[in-house]
């Protein structure tokens, strides 16, 4: 099969930091499937990952990408729940080969039937991020999917990238009141249509922004950029008893003291490949809740989050997406189709 990957890291100016290469295609183990991908969405990750190979050279190259929908293939011996000629999607297991080939395993526990009303491009966007904003805000951070916690307000730094854009609807969803932090014209448009209550501007002060809109303090506050950044600022503005969730590792030590310790404010680290990576008992839950979310998504509860979709998997189209999430100048996300005659440079 044809696949695209990585030998070593490179800027993605260098048009070696990404090659086309032939591989075998691959076998499903007893829990997985064998699925033929037909599109992709890429995330930040795959920058980090491309980022963390250093000086290889890594032969087969790396092949990166966690964001699939697709058509299964082939089922292995334990698996239940899916069959040959299912439309499937999934974000995968950061510690096995990525989606960016023709075809992929993946443990079927990850997976769940794609939504049926929409395509495979459009499908293909949401996994990842959907999966950790879920994750985040109703497991971790402790918000009340069904509705329980309505009227309660959250903020959500970073409204506009690709997790902010699944948790804006998520949280509406949940009958939250959300505040998304954006500074662009087009990236506050794009908030306030996937259902923001207020959009304020993160490159201006946030206190008086909020107080602006009549709120002191948030029960929920997600910082989905950059941590310590808005350290301080978050944790003035969390609540007592809140709940402060995080996805970006800090570079720099952070301060855990007080006003944290004193508002007894709970911590919520997310990493979607968490499950996967230690065969957590619960594995099974990412497959549950990307269902779950298929049926939001037929049911209009779920908006459509690609901001661009590429017609072709290739190595030129996947550096400018590279490109666009290691200057952060995307909002939602970016698909591919996968065509295999257009599977090259």
């Amino acid at each position: 099969m044809k696949a695209i990957g990585a030998r070593q890291f490179l800027p993605v100016s260098d048009p070696g930091c990404l090659v086309e290469f032939e591989t075998s295609v691959p076998v499903a183990g007893p829990m997985d499937l064998l699925v033929r991908i037909m599109a992709v969405a890429v995330n930040p990750v795959d920058t980090k990952i491309r980022a963390s190979l250093g000086g290889g050279p890594h032969e087969p190259p790396r092949i990166l990408g966690w964001d699939a929908a697709g058509i299964v293939e082939a089922v292995g011996r334990d698996v239940s729940g899916f069959a040959a000629g299912n439309a499937v999607f999934y974000a995968g297991d950061l510690t096995r080969s990525g989606c960016n080939a023709e075809f992929q395993t993946v443990d079927a526990r990850l997976v769940a039937l794609k939504p049926a009303t929409w395509s495979f491009a459009e499908s293909a966007a949401i996994p990842l991020v959907a999966l950790t904003a879920w994750e985040l805000l109703f497991e971790r951070m402790g918000a009340d999917p069904s509705g329980k916690d309505r009227g309660k307000s959250l903020l959500i730094i970073n409204g506009a990238g690709g997790v902010g854009s699944a948790m804006i609807p998520l949280a509406r969803n949940a009958g939250l009141h959300v505040v998304a932090t954006a500074s662009r014209p087009a990236t506050r448009a794009w908030c306030e249509a996937l259902g923001a209550r207020h959009v304020i501007n993160h490159r201006e002060p946030l206190r008086p922004q909020i107080e602006a809109l009549g709120l002191t303090a948030f029960p929920y506050i997600a910082n989905l950029f950059n941590t310590e950044a808005y350290w301080e600022t978050t944790a003035d503005l969390i609540a007592p008893l809140g709940a402060l969730g995080l996805i970006v590792e800090p570079r720099e030590k952070l301060h855990l003291g007080d006003p944290l310790k004193a508002k007894c404010v709970r911590i919520a680290w997310e990493f979607m490949a968490a499950r996967a990576k230690f065969q957590t008992p619960d594995m099974h839950r990412q497959g549950e809740i990307l269902a779950a979310i298929a049926n939001l998504c037929d049911t209009g509860a779920f908006p459509k989050i690609h901001t661009r979709c590429f017609d072709s998997l290739t190595v030129s189209n996947l550096r400018q997406a590279h490109a666009a999430m290691e200057t952060c100048s995307a909002h939602g996300k970016w698909t591919m189709e996968v065509n295999a005659e257009k599977l090259k440079c």
